[in-house]
């Protein structure tokens, strides 16, 4: 199991071929820490904001940086995208796949909702049943030939068009070294250089400035349940909580010691208390939704936690920089 679907099925993917790595050090060497806010694309009707990048970057970035050699897939047929599945696993070949979550019928109906960028792994198939490892559930699962076919094409934003992937061969030696290196990197580069303002840190002050507007803009009702899609992401959809902020501080203090550089132990506990005023925002963004906030100007008040993140955030990831430079 796993806090995070796509860094459970890369783990367990480098797993079964005898490579052992924690989560916070995949989500570290793959990058996965991002922030993004855009209020012209709408899931569900309500603007996307993501904590992390795009579906299935983490694993081409771990195995690239590992120089593990991949294969990704996406189909046009159904039938095709079933059968090619069907032939992995009669090879003994586990294989990764992005799924809508509405239709994984083994899910609690609790969590069935239109998301369209959960991963899982195909590990066996009898007659027309498939066994899943899914990194958020506690066994192996099961599901139906028409259930995951129809999971596997979801529609509605980003539809993940039966995309499959899996490892075709992987090295004798690493190096785990350069690989974090270049992990903080581009995370560094992510949060602190695009010129977009609904990208890394910009993207955090443009959602501030929004959020601050939403009530008088959307009305009550729409303000909250927009609030409370920022705070879907951030805290239930397989993010640990706080946006993945305690992942990334502990993938930092497992590479301090795998460097031998105590400055990202640092920067780890400065994560992790950034990683707490998410927590915060979280928090009192809840009581607003649920008609229990104590100020008289709410959305004022949880903007403002956000402008001071952003500040916050924008110390740690320059000292980040600065120091994964020095390595």
């Amino acid at each position: 199991m796993s806090a995070h679907c796509e860094n459970g099925v890369t783990g367990n993917l480098l797993r079964f071929y005898g490579i052992e790595l924690s989560e916070p050090m995949i989500f570290g060497i793959g990058s996965g820490l991002f922030f993004f806010y855009m209020p012209l694309i709408k899931m569900n009707g309500i603007p996307v904001t993501s904590f992390r990048p795009l579906p299935g970057v983490i694993f081409k970035r771990v195995t690239s940086r590992l120089g593990i050699k991949v294969k990704v897939k996406q189909f046009r047929n159904e039938k095709t995208a079933m059968h090619e599945l069907d032939i992995l696993l009669q090879q003994g070949i586990p294989a990764g796949m992005v799924v809508g979550v509405y239709d994984l019928t083994y899910f609690p109906p609790a969590y069935r909702f239109r998301f369209n960028a959960h991963n899982i792994i195909g590990v066996g198939k009898e007659n027309d049943t498939y066994f899943i490892s899914d990194p958020i559930m506690e066994k192996i699962e099961k599901i139906h030939y028409n259930d995951l076919l129809k999971t596997r094409f979801a529609k509605g934003t980003y539809k993940p068009k039966g995309k499959m992937y899996y490892i075709k061969s992987v090295p004798e030696t690493f190096d785990i070294k350069s690989a974090i290196i270049k992990g903080i990197k581009h995370t560094c580069r992510d949060m602190l250089t695009i010129p977009f303002p609904y990208a890394g840190l910009n993207a955090e002050k443009t959602l501030a400035k929004h959020v601050r507007k939403w009530p008088d803009k959307l009305g009550e009702r729409k303000a909250k349940l927009y609030l409370g899609q920022v705070v879907r992401m951030q805290e239930e959809i397989g993010t640990g909580g706080a946006g993945f902020r305690f992942l990334y501080a502990a993938f930092l203090q497992e590479a301090s010691k795998i460097m031998n550089n105590p400055d990202l132990n640092e920067i780890s506990e400065q994560m992790t208390a950034a990683g707490d005023l998410w927590r915060e925002f979280g928090i009192a963004s809840g009581r607003i939704f649920k008609d229990r906030h104590p100020g008289k100007e709410p959305y004022t008040e949880v903007s403002e936690m956000l402008l001071n993140i952003k500040k916050e955030e924008e110390i740690i990831f320059k000292n980040l920089n600065k120091t994964v430079k020095s390595l």
